[in-house]
């Protein structure tokens, strides 16, 4: 089979496109991949079986709204002439596009017309998203628009899948019908598996790994990690990521005088930020609760960490309590910096707890896993692959 993913994400630190990447190529399919391009990185390149195509060239500093939607607007034309091209040269099988945006699935619209079956994706819920990223209201004119974009796009779509039940359910009320949304998990990809730490002894590294969004709370976690800071002398807290918070998260870090115990680093690829999230003693996961989108965003990043045997702190959100509970991680009232900062104290200090959230954890990622569910994808595909072929 051959099959095209297109993503407006970097391959190389997206799980979620790891995770279906590793699905098909796994099982011997032919996958291109279209996605964005950082500096330097070449245009193309076959890694690991997998050809990469870096359509567009981007830069994580989008703070407004005309900027980030004119980036993805050119993003959505070069992924439609490049799809186009390659279809009509050697023809797909099967094309996968991975929100946001959703609408990214008109580029598709050939290989469609032509047979080919179209999926999409939702990793994150777009109009949630935006209200969240720019402060937008949820009952005004540009975010109805965007649920409008929201139902054309899922209609176009021969399948839709959806990260959590919580949005299935959303957009099964709103957009989709509910026999072709189906709800696949981001469980992390099959090469997050415990290793060594590499750091013996000290420091106690604390870590938050990912995107730097107002609804990811990481200057929570900063303010608390400040109120323990002089308690905990051996302790470190890590960051690894981008996004529009990082300088305002920069600033804040300076005014508490923090500059040597709290460490910006950037966003590093999928099989490097295993290893770093494999040598940390605690990770933080402070969504902010009070936005409706960190409420209900799966923190993809937890089951990472529980797949590598790293205890978690998160936020006491409605889509963590839906999959998780205090036997796996580590809950604590959503910004509330007192809550949070007693939890890390806590956690530092009591490696009985950390132990038991670890074999928990352990536990529950054998019986919850990727491995488990691509069959489940994997056949949701091949059904309407075959079903076009016999139409």
């Amino acid at each position: 089979m051959r099959v095209c993913i297109v993503a407006y994400k970097f391959y190389e630190s997206n799980t979620r496109v790891l995770q279906f990447v590793s699905a098909f190529r796994d099982r011997g399919d032919t996958v291109d991949v279209l996605a964005l391009r950082r500096e330097g990185q070449l245009r193309h390149e076959t890694v690991d079986g997998v050809h990469i195509y870096r359509i567009q060239r981007r830069i994580v500093n989008e703070r407004g709204r005309i900027a980030y939607l004119f980036r993805m607007a050119c993003f959505i034309l070069n992924a439609f002439v490049v799809l186009t091209k390659r279809h009509l040269e050697q023809p797909y099988d099967a094309v996968h596009v991975i929100s946001v945006p959703d609408c990214l699935v008109f580029a598709g619209v050939v290989p469609k017309l032509l047979g080919t079956p179209v999926f999409l994706d939702i990793c994150d819920i777009v109009p949630e998203f935006y209200a969240s990223k720019f402060r937008c209201s949820p009952t005004g004119r540009l975010f109805r628009l965007l649920v409008l974009i929201e139902r054309l796009s899922l209609k176009f779509s021969d399948h839709v899948t959806v990260t959590s039940p919580l949005w299935r359910d959303r957009l099964i009320s709103r957009s989709a019908s509910e026999k072709n949304c189906t709800t696949i998990f981001p469980y992390p990809p099959t090469f997050f598996t415990p290793r060594p730490r590499r750091e013996a002894d000290n420091p106690f590294v604390i870590l938050y790994p990912g995107t730097l969004n107002w609804h990811q709370g990481v200057d929570i976690a900063i303010r608390a990690f400040a109120l323990v800071a002089s308690e905990m002398p051996e302790a470190e807290l890590r960051i690894y990521g981008e996004g529009p918070s990082k300088p305002f998260l920069m600033r804040l870090v300076d005014e508490l005088g923090l500059k040597e115990r709290v460490l910006f680093h950037d966003m590093v690829p999928a099989t490097d930020i295993v290893d770093v999230m494999a040598n940390a003693d605690l990770a933080v996961v402070p969504k902010r609760a009070s936005v409706n989108f960190g409420d209900e965003a799966v923190s993809s990043k937890i089951a990472g960490f529980m797949a590598l045997g790293v205890p978690v702190i998160a936020s006491r959100t409605s889509i963590e309590t839906f999959y998780y509970d205090e036997s796996v991680i580590r809950f604590v009232e959503s910004e509330n910096i007192e809550a949070l900062a007693a939890a890390i104290f806590e956690m530092r200090h009591d490696e009985d707890l950390r132990r038991r959230l670890v074999r928990n954890g352990m536990t529950y990622t054998d019986q919850n896993n990727w491995s488990r569910q691509q069959a489940e994808y994997l056949g949701l595909v091949d059904s309407h692959v075959v079903e076009r072929m016999l139409t």
